[in-house]
């Protein structure tokens, strides 16, 4: 029983980005035969989470820290309050003292998370305030930072502080090697212009957005180079904000 309900919980794991549903039907399967097992509940809290299923994600994560004393899942049990329509109670468990011993990358995640809350209820300066931490220094590339910068760009640009927005999209790009936000396409739309193809020796090739047809171009004349659209990488508990 051990070798089977492990083997669901490895493909749940494999499967989570490219397919979350298969990836749930795994997780569910496993967790109908070991309940009681912490690392099953926290996959199963994981797959329910990537599917929108935010009070069974909950339930399952909350069971999870009970079995465990882990708290490493606190950024995604807030986030799946916000899902429900609670940022306040997103907010307690973001205030959890436990936050503080979380690492730096989970700790982020919780105050995108709080940040995102914020925003819920209406306070964009506060949701701001949530970003204000000392990591905003941070100039590695990890995905983590990117994530960081690109959330305190968005909050800026609701606040229509474009200049400052400007500046962390860019540095959100700088440092995102795994293309876990779609901060070109942000900064790019600040700029006025729009990403229209990716060359192999120059990079990115730009266009002005508000550039009008040439007068007389044919219609059925072929593109040149691809259209360049990067999708939005899964987030993870943040990308609600």
């Amino acid at each position: 029983m051990a070798e089977l309900v492990g083997k669901h919980i490895v493909a749940a794991g494999l499967l989570m980005d490219e397919d979350p549903e298969r990836a749930y039907s795994h997780a569910a399967f496993a967790r109908r035969k070991a309940s009681r097992v912490s690392g099953v509940r926290e996959a199963s809290g994981v797959a329910a989470y990537t599917m929108g299923k935010w009070q069974e994600a909950l339930s399952d994560l909350r069971a999870a820290r009970r079995m465990s004393g882990r708290n490493n899942f606190l950024a995604i049990m807030a986030d799946c309050e916000r899902g429900l329509g609670r940022p306040e109670r997103a907010l307690e468990i973001a205030d959890d003292p436990a936050v503080a011993e979380l690492d730096t990358a989970d700790r982020i995640e919780v105050r995108i998370v709080a940040s995102g809350a914020r925003r819920d209820m209406g306070d964009t300066k506060a949701a701001l305030a949530e970003l204000q931490v000392p990591e905003l220094q941070e100039r590695r590339a990890r995905p983590w930072v990117a994530r960081l910068f690109y959330a305190y760009a968005d909050v800026l640009e609701e606040l229509g502080r474009d200049e400052e927005a400007r500046e962390y999209f860019s540095r959100a790009s700088a440092v995102d090697r795994e293309g876990v936000t779609d901060a070109d396409e942000r900064l790019a739309a600040l700029e006025g212009v729009e990403l229209v193809d990716i060359d192999p020796e120059d990079g990115i090739v730009w266009t002005d957005a508000e550039e009008e047809e040439p007068e007389g171009a044919e219609d059925d004349e072929p593109e040149q180079g691809s259209g360049f659209e990067r999708p939005r990488g899964d987030q993870g508990p943040g990308e609600r904000f």
